[in-house]
């Protein structure tokens, strides 16, 4: 980012940030508003802040502009999820793997089968967002004929999304992590192992304790939803390609966006083996997700697999150009580097610097929601400061991971917040306290700061980086 416009005290920056927290929390949770319209609202007094401050509006435009250009990326990601979903489902290639999921996976254990897959779709894209938007979405269909608790599945889902996201070599927050401090991607992967694995595990266990919930499921339920899928004709075996494609481009690290391209290309063709639809069809269903024929009537099924498009990705996008122009403006503000400043004098030890380096990329995460800035204003900002601790830096790119990537999807405004209620139909509040991964992971980087377990110094003999 841009050089700030104030150069703002810590003791002038707390109450600032306090405000803004307890007027979103006011807003969201206890107004109940959409989290653009509590964005809009601090990012309204912000602007008259700065200007009593005089500030010209055209420095804090450009500094929220920034904070857009920041996360661009993520933006127009989101248009080709939305597209990818629709020609998924139009391809049949959503539907054909959740009637053979039907007959694959076991009630008893079905929360685990969910976890355990995401995690391994997750690791070969590299993507949170698209693991959520494909397989995640086969699952929470699958949920109701197991007669399964929505918010579990989703829990599930969003811990192997995010084992992925935060361990795959494809994964732009695992690069960004690693780079940021200067270190190989493949060392970090590696050290990351230490609070990943375990949390991979006790999640995988507790996961397995709840799915006696779902044992006594009806199977009469699932056969007829299978029935109901047939029905739709949408299901073909064939139908796999596009995903045995996605996953073939994800392992040859063929750009995120060439790979989704790819698949729908591939989708489409797979589309037209089984029906006839006009091309003006087919732009309605991009734009606006697939839908069954006139006439169709599927009941829960029809609904699962009328999804995707376009604008149904709108809400999403709108709340990240939102928060992104926040985040840009609590930077040019000075308010950000002024909370962090304020914190760097805690770093005494490695249990300290864990801990202050953790809170300070959960607190972005909360304060701005977005994942991309808590790794990388974090990062920045305490490299040199692990530095004079003689802390390898590996240390400082596993707790931003910890406490930054898993910790997105448990903040209802942030990015991920704003995209997988969308997606999987499940509110954030009702399953953070079944996506058990994320805070794991956070308490395992604490556990090991203050222990000393698994933190590596810098040799003597060699200089920091």
């Amino acid at each position: 980012m841009n050089e700030t416009l104030l150069q703002m005290k810590p003791r002038e920056a707390v109450p600032v940030a306090g405000l803004i927290v307890a007027v979103m929390g006011i807003t969201m949770i206890g107004l109940g508003w959409v989290p653009h319209l509590s964005i809009i609202l601090v990012m309204c007094a912000l602007l008259v802040y700065g200007r009593w401050r005089k500030q010209p509006f055209q420095a804090m435009q450009t500094a929220m502009a920034n904070g857009v250009v920041s996360g661009i990326g993520a933006i127009y990601l989101f248009f080709f999820i939305g597209l990818l979903v629709a020609a998924l489902m139009m391809s049949g290639a959503i539907p054909t793997l959740m009637y053979y999921g039907f007959g694959l996976i076991s009630p008893q254990f079905f929360y685990l089968s969910a976890f355990v897959l995401c995690s391994v779709i997750g690791i070969s894209l590299g993507s949170g967002f698209t693991t959520c938007a494909t397989a995640g979405v086969a699952f929470m269909g699958m949920a109701e004929a197991f007669d399964a608790n929505p918010a579990i599945v989703a829990g599930a889902v969003v811990s192997g999304a995010l084992f992925g996201d935060k361990m795959s070599p494809l994964s732009d927050t695992t690069g960004i992590a690693a780079s940021i401090v200067g270190i190989d991607l493949f060392e970090h992967i590696r050290n990351m192992m230490y609070t990943t694995v375990p949390a991979w595990l006790l999640t995988a266990l507790l996961l397995w304790l709840l799915t006696g919930n779902v044992a006594n499921a009806d199977l009469a339920d699932i056969a007829a939803m299978r029935q109901k899928l047939l029905d739709s004709g949408l299901v073909h075996g064939y139908a796999l390609i596009p995903f045995v494609l996605l996953l073939v481009l994800a392992v040859r690290k063929v750009n995120a966006v060439y790979t989704i391209i790819a698949t729908i290309a591939a989708a489409v063709a797979v589309t037209y083996l089984h029906s006839s639809p006009s091309l003006a069809q087919v732009g309605g269903w991009f734009f606006g997700g697939y839908k069954l024929p006139e006439g169709v009537d599927l009941g829960a099924v029809g609904k699962l697999v009328s999804r995707g498009g376009m604008e149904s990705m709108f809400f999403t996008q709108t709340i990240v150009i939102l928060a992104l122009s926040l985040g840009g403006l609590l930077h040019g503000l000075g308010i950000l580097p002024a909370l962090l400043a304020g914190i760097a004098h805690l770093l005494t030890n490695a249990g300290r610097a864990t801990a202050t380096a953790a809170a300070t990329a959960f607190g972005i995460n909360v304060l701005i929601g977005e994942q991309y800035l808590s790794l990388l204003l974090t990062g920045n900002t305490f490299k040199p400061l692990y530095d004079k601790l003689k802390l390898h830096p590996r240390n400082l790119a596993r707790t931003i991971e910890d406490s930054g990537t898993v910790i997105n999807p448990l903040v209802p405004w942030s990015v991920y917040g704003a995209f997988l209620p969308g997606i999987l139909g499940v509110a954030v509040l009702d399953y953070v306290p079944y996506a058990f991964f994320c805070y794991l992971s956070l308490l395992l980087t604490l556990v090991y700061g203050f222990t000393g377990l698994t933190i590596s110094k810098m040799p003597d003999n060699k200089e920091p980086q």
